[in-house]
């Protein structure tokens, strides 16, 4: 797999989602599981937990490690992972290429918390988050999220669902209409990385 590959992939709607040691699977899920700006719904106990600060949040300060921590995350009915080390080597090219972003939650300076994703045009891609202390990725997404609202992303792929997800407002497309909106979406100018808040969310 090369970074080429992941830019041409992701554009025409697929990403690759392999076994550990199976060749490379692509797929472009019908229907497909899409977070809208507005349909976002933070519960009052994380907004609560938000406004408290708890972490520093930071973009693209550590891609690898994000991943890396993705990757040894334990999922419920997973075994093992699909973060393989030719993953790895293609979405760490396409980080130094600027499309593939990571976000950071860290407290004391230990990072506990994260996500990261490829931006092409108006759409963020999301890949895989992982948290060891209390709602760190989902405040990293949440800050994440405004940021996106700011720079007039128009929506967050989240690919397949998740109960997550679904609390956050995520819900079902089409494929077709997926397509159709990917297709929109891509007109837009790509903001490539590294990435950096506007401001102190």
């Amino acid at each position: 797999m090369t970074p080429e590959q992941l830019i041409q992939a992701y554009a025409l709607g697929f990403f690759p989602w392999p076994h550990e040691n199976d060749p490379i699977e692509w797929h472009c899920p019908d229907p497909r599981f899409v977070l809208l700006f507005n349909n976002l719904h933070v519960s009052s106990s994380l907004d609560k937990q938000i406004r408290k600060r708890p972490y520093k949040i930071t973009l693209d300060t550590c891609f690898e490690a994000v991943m890396r921590a993705c990757s040894q995350a334990k999922r419920p009915g997973q075994d093992g992972t699909w973060i393989r080390e030719d993953i790895f080597d293609a979405y760490i090219g396409l980080h130094k290429l600027g499309l593939a972003h990571s976000v950071e939650a860290f407290l004391d300076n230990k990072l506990v918390g994260g996500l990261y994703g490829v931006s092409l045009g108006g759409i963020f891609f999301g890949e895989s988050m992982f948290a060891i202390a209390p709602d760190a990725s989902k405040i990293a997404f949440i800050t994440l999220v405004k940021q996106l609202v700011e720079w007039d992303f128009d929506f967050v792929d989240c690919q397949a669902y998740t109960d997550h997800l679904a609390r956050f407002g995520a819900t079902f497309w089409p494929r077709e209409k997926f397509l159709k909106e990917l297709a929109k979406s891509l007109e837009k100018p790509t903001r490539q990385g590294p990435w950096r808040f506007a401001h102190d969310f």
